[in-house]
């Protein structure tokens, strides 16, 4: 059963969700309803106009731990020669809407409508959200976007210009999470990228497990600053 969302915030049990990952549809993208959804380990997951919002707790999750992820030796030669300035929370509708527009060979359509551009700059600037951003002469050439809640940073999406630049941006964030005392990065869905980098699927349980105790941590909120040992 999908359950329909009523005018509060309220889900129903992650458990409940079906073999798609699919828990729920309707409600809204208030900044009250996304918080809620992420702290239970759910998320909006639009599917073209013809459908309702619908909210998504996959199983299993992929997650990437800042403590832990491998790099090859070509990305960590590329690396040392610094060819991107990183940033953190300078462009962040630049980059949520570069992530909607930017054309992938393996999706050509884009599930970043502007109701959720709309309600994620809403959160940015509520503090919770948060752009990791490459740029070049001054130039955004790559970077990604998530949520923050305790210790746990959600991965949403992410957009690459040009050669390595969305790689550099999830690295240099696993860095800064690391030293923040981050427990896990939220990737969702299993991807090429997340895989290489030493991602793990993690059952529901699991999953929720974790989450309930990253939830214990103060959140970060607020503009992230770069360190730039870390860049």
């Amino acid at each position: 059963m999908i359950f329909p969302l009523g005018k509060g915030p309220i889900f129903p049990n992650p458990d409940e969700a079906d073999e798609n990952g699919l828990l729920a549809y309707g409600g809204d993208l208030s900044p009250e309803r996304l918080l809620t959804a992420y702290s239970q380990g759910i998320f909006p997951w639009p599917h073209g106009e013809e459908w309702p919002l619908l909210w998504f707790s996959p199983d299993p999750r992929t997650v990437l731990f800042p403590d832990h992820y491998r790099l090859g030796r070509t990305l960590i030669k590329m690396m040392k020669k610094h060819p991107f300035e990183l940033r953190f929370d300078t462009a962040f509708e630049q980059v949520i809407t570069s992530c909607a527009t930017t054309k992938r060979k393996d999706n050509p359509g884009t599930w970043i409508t502007p109701e959720i551009i709309t309600a994620y700059c809403h959160l940015h600037q509520l503090g919770y959200a948060h752009s990791v951003e490459t740029w070049q002469n001054n130039t955004l050439v790559g970077g990604l976007y998530g949520i923050s809640l305790g210790a746990a940073f959600f991965g949403e999406s992410m957009f690459s210009a040009c050669d390595n630049a969305s790689k550099v941006a999830m690295i240099s964030l696993l860095r800064h999470l690391h030293q923040w005392g981050f427990h896990f990065i939220d990737c969702q869905m299993h991807s090429e990228l997340v895989a290489r980098l030493g991602a793990v699927a993690w059952d529901r349980t699991t999953f929720l497990s974790a989450l309930k105790k990253a939830l214990e941590m103060p959140t970060r909120r607020g503009k992230w600053q770069t360190d730039p040992l870390l860049t």
